[in-house]
């Protein structure tokens, strides 16, 4: 009789330990990924994304990797109810080579103790190598072109070619040229381009170097950079408060802009917005005082400033404006 209930309690110590490591792994969107073939030196890193679907707040312990092929790591490891975070992984492509694979252990030990296996692999090229090995456009201002510049080199077969670069991105341009060919050696210089529409924000994607060899055509070079806006407004949002009838809100926004530039009109739906003059000489920072007069209307205050330049054609800056003008007493 001991002996049966020594192992029913084992039992369900197994099926409430296998329980725990379900909540936690249904945090994550996915939990294996493919890095793919990719050249020596390369830069390749993955976000593996995860939300916390609880109400107690989730605390991330450790993560570590059972191969030195990768290295993993957490920005933030406390996420409260409905918060988002990212366990990322770098494929350490210029200390190995070769077909890779590797268990990313997470452990968390909040609310209560689980653990959760991300599983990445990929292949790293001995024979490709991109210098350097990633497009990086740096910091680039929205309207203008960025560039980089990388070269690439092969060793093997002496009919190696490289026949397109493809990428999902329309922003992307490229321009190859073939550089050396001698014996089983291969040089290329590739001119990667964003266009000037490229969307401001950060830059995180790939091209896809597509080669004449059979089964490990595809090489994937990953792109980064960040595109800022040449105009910028703040605060973006502004908050009123809680009006009284009849009161009258002062504010101030700061307007910067990339190169010197003149403020042509500061204007809002809302009759009850008015603005100070602008001053019309080209700066890079300019001022604009604003006055909300909340008459005797009560309601949710919910509008927008927008703020017309010289810049481009005509760029205009954004500021939300909310609040409330309460019910007279």
């Amino acid at each position: 009789m001991k002996r049966l209930l020594v192992g029913t309690l084992l039992l369900v110590a197994a099926v409430s330990q296998a329980a725990g490591q379900e909540w936690a792994r249904r945090m994550f969107e996915e939990t294996e990924h493919d890095f793919g073939a990719v050249p020596r030196g390369s830069k390749q890193e993955y976000a593996f994304r995860f939300k916390n679907l609880y109400k107690e707040h989730v605390h991330v312990a450790d993560v570590h990797s059972h191969c030195g092929c990768t290295t993993p790591w957490i920005e933030k490891d406390t996420l409260a109810t409905h918060e988002t975070g990212e366990v990322r992984v770098r494929f350490n492509t210029k200390s190995f080579l070769g077909a890779r694979g590797a268990t990313i252990t997470v452990t968390i030990d909040e609310p209560v103790f689980a653990e959760v296996q991300l599983q990445v692999r990929g292949f790293i090229r001995s024979d490709v190598v991109f210098t350097p090995g990633t497009v990086d456009f740096g910091s680039v201002t929205a309207g203008e072109q960025g560039s980089a510049e990388l070269k690439v080199a092969y060793e093997g077969s002496h009919d190696w070619e490289i026949v397109d670069v493809r990428s999902a991105n329309l922003f992307l341009e490229v321009e190859l040229d073939e550089m050396a060919r001698r014996g089983g050696q291969v040089g290329y210089r590739m001119l990667v381009h964003l266009k000037p529409g490229a969307p401001a924000g950060l830059l995180q994607d790939q091209l896809a170097i597509v080669t004449n060899e059979a089964g490990s055509e595809i090489l994937l070079l990953p792109v980064e950079g960040q595109v800022t806006s040449p105009l910028t407004v703040s605060p973006a949002s502004l908050f009123l408060g809680a009006m009284k009838p009849g009161e009258t809100v002062q504010k101030r926004l700061v307007v910067r802009g990339s190169k010197p530039f003149r403020i042509l009109k500061v204007e809002c739906d809302d009759s009850r917005c008015t603005f100070g003059e602008v001053v019309g000489e080209p700066k890079s920072l300019h001022f604009v005082n604003l006055a909300f007069a909340a008459g005797g209307e009560a309601g949710e205050i919910s509008n927008a400033i927008r703020i017309r330049t010289d810049l481009g054609s005509g760029l205009s800056g954004e500021c939300a404006i909310r609040g409330t003008v309460q019910a007279s007493p």
